[in-house]
């Protein structure tokens, strides 16, 4: 928000300069990004009378002025469209210097010798408005400066307040700010009720007062459609970003400045009988002051009359109910919508104006007549007209009541490390006009309704440390017992699976939730996506389906920059489930390239393979409690159709992994083989709990065993066989050769299996060890038709 320090002061001048007073409102919270200077760049330009005009002889567009100022008369050639005979303007005398233009000297124009130039406000660096020579106000003194006369000593503070503090969107509520924190006094131009001299009213109803509990409204007849706004007001309003475009709409504008409440203005003639808040039907249109033409929602709050929407409640007027320079006779509201009901609509529409970020914000639900009779008495000023009668319509049981808060004094220094006196704690409350009842504690401490943001002791806590300062605090370090903290739910299965992928080489990573629709076809193109109503770019129009789009771009990314080994993971929301449907869940992918880690270091680099993914993957089940998980040959979309396994537990799908399709690489421009994974979570974490095992005393024996299976069998079922058979005295069972070859029919592989054997109570003899060996080759025989190696 940006504020005039002259508009400021004239509420509350304290006793400091602009860059004590910038600091003030920062350190308490109202950050203060920049003091700008108004004017500038300006010498030598001064107020004039136009006395008479000619038409230049020599050229049909400019004229001949004869001006005066302090000093006398000039002659000046002029070519703005509103230059008269009696107007006061800014004059450029020889010697002058304009921002941008440099100095002025007396020139030959046309053949007409002119002694300086007539200004517009963008000559003068005032503005856009170059169409005609500034006119200044009746009362201005010929002879005085620019700079005297519109004030250009001034300062504009751009504060960036906070989402809570929507009280200070307008002069009042920094000049509250600024009188707590300095002592001096808050003076605001006192309200007065405008008399009606006419008895015409707009009927008004509320037909949805939970979304507009309070509506204020009044008529005004006869105004001066030639008025224009004061020159003072014009530059008040340019100076905090708002654009000058009829009286009315200024006023409007100058009063949400002034006091934090949006208001609007009707032209009564274009209203057909009475104003209705309500919800917009299927079908409805409106046409905003900007020229966009919105198909309304049902249920968008909207402003109407007997026949149509005329304007979107809270946001902006529309276009057929506007005022425009032949209007007569006006409408004027001011309303109070609900914060939450009105959150989002702008953005729902692609629009936000000052109106819209102030409602959303909340404004003060009691202040709406005071905002229709500062406006009345505004308008009545600069337009004339008649006002009738101030109205307001209001449900009461949906007006926002404000809350009591309990407030315990001594919390503040336990909360804040501080020495506060009890006194000043009550001071500080009351300075910021909430009223404190101590007769007992805890205290009763009622905020005022332009407060929204306080709702707790702990929002009145703040608000002690703020005033008093934060750099007034202490630093002083917490004291107390710490307890370590144990790991359950879903956190102790995503840290076994962070700790035990890092610890295999790989890297977390954090992608984006929102990915190309044609990122999410490569692996999901059945599934139903979720588009973004608003997305950033085409690159993030929807919610992922999956991790792996974002994962495999991260991969794609380091590959391109000379990183030959990628290896991450990532632990992340999905938006589908495993059937496509739209669902929230947490997931856990991963994509690998490059070189493997080799098993000693006299042994030659190698590529990454399927069986070190797959290696991976068992390594994370397992530490979920998930070692029996079948890896079963499978196709899926946008993997390598020879290279890819679903993953199943208990005949229930849990993830998958594979290579990435050869077609889909090309298209990625992909040269390295890349692989992926991805699992879905245990829903119990029970088995991920970490279990005491005690270590064996007694040592352990290894057998290694040949088998000859066919072709068509897979090590997976050869390993269950022999688990099942091995018993407990089996400790560790691995697969560590597949051959085939010479010696090994064609349609015939031999697995080499390694099993050790340990127990705790005793020391395994050679016939216990044989035996199990024997009930493994049986077991294998007749499961999978094994037979032992020669």
């Amino acid at each position: 928000m940006k504020i005039s320090e002259h508009w400021l002061r004239a509420w509350s001048d304290p006793p400091v300069d602009a860059p004590a007073l910038a600091e003030k409102l920062t350190l308490a919270g109202l950050e203060v990004d920049g003091v700008d200077p108004v004017g500038g760049g300006l010498s030598g330009v001064i107020v004039a009378e136009v006395l008479e005009v000619e038409r230049h002889p020599d050229a049909e567009r400019l004229s001949v002025c004869r001006v005066r100022d302090a000093e006398g008369e000039s002659r000046v050639v002029c070519g703005a469209p509103n230059v008269r005979a009696g107007l006061l303007t800014a004059y450029a005398r020889p010697g002058a210097r304009l921002p941008g233009a440099g100095r002025i000297d007396k020139t030959t124009i046309r053949g007409v010798e002119s002694a300086g130039m007539l200004c517009s406000a963008a000559e003068l660096g005032l503005g856009d408005d170059a169409d005609g020579i500034i006119e200044l106000d009746a009362d201005a003194v010929i002879g005085a400066t620019i700079d005297e006369t519109l004030g250009l000593d001034d300062l504009v503070f751009d504060i960036g307040l906070t989402p809570n503090r929507g009280d200070c969107f307008c002069v009042l509520g920094v000049a509250r700010e600024v009188a707590v924190l300095t002592g001096a006094p808050c003076r605001a131009p006192a309200v007065e009720a405008v008399t009606p001299v006419v008895d015409d009213v707009l009927r008004v109803e509320l037909a949805t007062p939970r979304a507009c509990s309070r509506y204020a409204g009044r008529v005004i007849r006869g105004i001066d459609p030639r008025a224009r706004t004061p020159l003072w007001m014009q530059e008040r309003l340019r100076r905090v970003g708002v654009r000058a475009i009829h009286p009315v709409v200024d006023v409007t504008n100058y009063v949400m400045l002034e006091l934090g409440q949006p208001m609007h203005a009707f032209d009564l003639a274009r209203i057909d009988s009475n104003i209705v808040v309500r919800e917009a039907v299927v079908g409805e249109t409106l046409e905003l002051l900007d020229g966009q033409a919105l198909d309304l929602d049902a249920g968008t709050l909207v402003i109407a009359d007997a026949a149509r929407p005329v304007a979107l409640a809270g946001v902006m007027g529309g276009a057929a109910s506007g005022v425009s320079d032949e209007t007569c006779d006006i409408f004027l509201e001011s309303a109070f919508f609900d914060p939450i009901r009105l959150a989002g609509v702008a953005r729902h529409y692609r629009l936000q104006t000052d109106a819209s970020t102030r409602f959303e914000r909340g404004v003060d639900p009691t202040h709406q007549e005071r905002a229709v009779e500062r406006a009345t008495a505004l308008i009545v000023e600069i337009c004339g007209g008649q006002p009738g009668p101030t109205t307001c319509t209001e449900d009461l049981e949906s007006v926002p009541s404000v809350p009591c808060i309990e407030f315990r004094p001594e919390r503040v220094n336990r909360l804040l490390g501080t020495c506060i006196e009890t006194t000043r704690i009550a001071e500080i409350l009351e300075s910021l006009e909430l009223e404190v009842v101590r007769a007992a504690e805890p205290w009763q401490v009622t905020p005022p309704p332009f407060r929204f943001d306080l709702a707790i002791e702990a929002d009145l806590v703040e608000e002690v440390a703020r005033i008093e300062g934060y750099d007034r605090i202490p630093a002083t370090l917490p004291r107390g017992e710490g307890e370590p903290a144990v790991a359950s739910g879903t956190g102790r299965l995503e840290t076994a699976a962070a700790e035990n992928l890092m610890a295999r080489g790989y890297h977390e990573a954090i992608t984006y939730s929102f990915v190309a629709a044609e990122r999410a076809e490569l692996f999901h193109p059945d599934w139903p996506t979720t588009p973004l109503a608003n997305p950033i770019s085409s690159e993030m129009a929807i919610m992922r389906p999956s991790l792996l789009p974002g994962l495999v771009d991260a991969a794609v990314h380091n590959l391109n920059r000379q990183h030959d080994t990628v290896q991450l993971f990532e632990l992340g929301m999905v938006f589908a489930d495993d059937a496509g449907q739209a669902a929230q869940r947490m997931r856990l992918g991963g994509v690998r390239a490059g070189l493997a880690a080799a098993p000693r270091w006299t042994a030659a680099a190698r590529e990454t393979d399927f069986f070190d993914i797959k290696q991976d993957v068992e390594c994370i089940l397992s530490s979920w409690g998930w070692e029996g998980a079948a890896f079963i040959a499978d196709s899926q979309p946008g993997l390598h159709p020879g290279q890819t396994a679903r993953i199943e537990h208990e005949g229930r799908v849990i993830g998958r992994l594979g290579a990435l399709h050869p077609a889909t690489a090309r298209r990625l421009d992909i040269s390295k083989p890349l692989f992926l994974f991805d699992l879905m979570l245990p829903e119990d974490d029970s088995a991920a709990a970490p279990q005491y095992v005690p270590i064996s005393r007694f040592p352990a024996v290894r057998r290694d065993l040949n088998i000859v299976v066919d072709e068509t069998v897979t090590a997976t079922d050869c390993l269950a066989a022999a688990r099942e058979a091995a018993g407990t005295m089996l400790h560790d069972l691995q697969l560590f050769d597949v051959y085939r070859g010479q010696g090994i029919d064609s349609d015939k592989k031999s697995l080499t299996l390694g099993l050790i054997f340990q127990v705790a109570s005793s020391t395994l003899t050679d016939d216990e060890v044989e035996a199990a060996m024997d009930r493994v080759l049986a077991k294998l025989a007749e499961r999978v038709g094994g037979v032992l190696r020669n």
